[in-house]
């Protein structure tokens, strides 16, 4: 039980980030790249590799483990809003835009995993 409250707090305090920043950087419909989204998966991409990182020389336990990477990065990345988004730029047409986001999203939250993940692993 107490392995499922970490998940479901680290959760909520990411979603609740999410939210900030979607209020921060709001979701227009004519908007030509959906910021808010992208900020908060590279975000979230760079702290879980910053604490992957950091776990490999100090591990975490169980349930500081499923409360940030689990819960927090999991709360706070939002793969299903991506998703949506890049549906709504192809309904509108915007063919080029949706690649740039796809293609752009996946390969800099991969790469801020990648960095965080060395950053502190060295």
């Amino acid at each position: 039980m107490a392995n499922v409250l970490a998940v479901f707090l680290g959760g909520g305090l990411g979603s609740l980030l999410r939210y900030a920043l979607s209020v921060w950087i709001p979701v227009t419909k004519d908007m030509v790249f959906p910021w808010a989204t992208f900020i908060a998966n590279v975000c979230a991409s760079l702290i879980l590799g910053l604490l992957v990182g950091i776990s490999v020389r100090t591990p975490f336990d169980q349930r500081t483990q499923l409360f940030l990477l689990v819960g927090f990065c999991g709360g706070f990345s939002t793969f299903s809003t991506f998703s949506k988004e890049a549906f709504a730029l192809l309904e509108r047409g915007a063919y080029l835009q949706t690649l740039i986001y796809i293609l752009t999203s996946i390969g800099v939250c991969v790469a801020a995993m990648a960095w965080g993940y060395y950053y502190t692993h060295k």
